[in-house]
C-alpha cells in the first residue's frame, strides 16, 4: 500500500480553495490503496471535537468514501490543532498518533512529527508551547463555551499573523543538532512545520524530509510519495 505524506494545509472556512484541493486529493486517490498521513497544522486552528460548523460536513463525507475502499486515515497533531482528538477522527475511521511516531516499513524505521519541537531555536515559540500544552490549563478551556474559544483562536491567530507580517520575521529553521540527535536511530525523519520542502541526504544513509505547505495563491501543493523504499519523491497537487 502506497503512502501519501502532507501537513500545513491550514484549512479553514475562510479558505474554500484549500478545502476544495484536499477534497480534490481525496477523491483522486480514493481508488487507490493509499495510506494517508497528515502531520498537523490540518486546520488554521481547531477549537474542538465537538465543532459544529457545517464547513466540515464536506469534509468528513468525503473522508468516509475514502476509507470505505479499504485507505486509511493517520493524523499526528500541529501547533495549530493540537487539541484535535480521536472523537473528530472516529466520524471517518481515522486514527490518531502520537508525537514522534516510528514504524518499519520495507526494511525502513521511519520516524514522524510536525516540527516545531526540532526548532529549538524559536525560543519564544517553544515557551509558549509549554503554556499553552500544560494540561491544567488545557482542561480549563475545555470548560469554555465554542463561541468564547472561538474569539480566543482567533486573536492567536492575529497574534500570529503580526508576527509574521512584520519585515525582519523569517520562520525558523530546525536546528541542526537536534535533528541530528532525533535521527540517531532511524533511517527516515519526515516533517512539516517550516515550509521548507526538501529531501536531505544525511550521513550513513539517514534521509530528513521536509513537508510542503499548501498555497492558496498558486493552488498547489508539494505531496510526499512513498511506494516503495527505493521510490520516495515529491510531486506538485495542483488544484482550482
Amino acid at each position: 500500500m502506497q503512502q501519501l505524506f502532507i501537513a500545513d494545509l491550514h484549512l479553514s472556512d475562510d479558505h474554500p480553495r484549500l478545502i476544495r484541493g484536499f477534497l480534490s486529493l481525496l477523491a483522486h486517490y480514493q481508488s487507490e490503496p493509499t495510506e494517508l498521513y497528515i502531520l498537523g497544522d490540518w486546520f488554521n486552528a481547531w477549537l474542538s471535537d465537538r465543532d459544529p460548523s457545517d464547513w466540515l460536513l464536506p469534509m468528513v463525507k468525503q473522508l468516509r468514501e475514502f476509507t470505505a475502499t479499504g485507505n486509511q486515515v493517520y493524523f499526528l497533531c500541529g501547533n495549530r490543532d493540537f487539541v484535535l482528538g480521536q472523537r473528530f477522527l472516529d466520524r471517518f475511521g481515522g486514527k490518531l498518533l502520537q508525537e514522534p511516531y516510528v514504524y518499519d516499513w520495507q526494511g525502513l524505521t521511519i520516524r514522524l512529527e510536525h516540527g516545531d519541537a526540532l526548532c529549538t531555536d524559536d525560543v519564544e515559540y517553544q515557551r509558549f508551547k509549554r503554556i499553552i500544552r500544560n494540561p491544567a490549563l488545557l482542561g480549563f478551556l475545555k470548560l469554555f463555551p465554542f463561541y468564547l474559544k472561538r474569539r480566543l483562536a482567533d486573536y492567536a491567530r492575529r497574534k500570529s499573523q503580526s508576527r509574521q507580517q512584520n519585515a525582519h520575521y523569517q520562520p525558523v529553521d530546525v536546528n541542526q543538532s537536534e535533528v541530528v540527535k532525533q535521527i540517531q536511530n532511524v533511517d527516515v525523519l519526515i516533517h512539516g512545520h517550516t515550509h521548507r520542502p526538501a529531501i536531505h541526504h544525511l550521513e550513513n544513509g539517514k534521509q530528513r524530509i521536509v513537508l510542503g505547505d499548501w498555497r492558496e495563491d498558486t493552488g498547489t501543493a508539494k505531496i510526499l510519495l512513498l511506494k516503495s523504499a527505493q521510490d520516495i519523491s515529491f510531486f506538485d497537487w495542483q488544484f482550482d
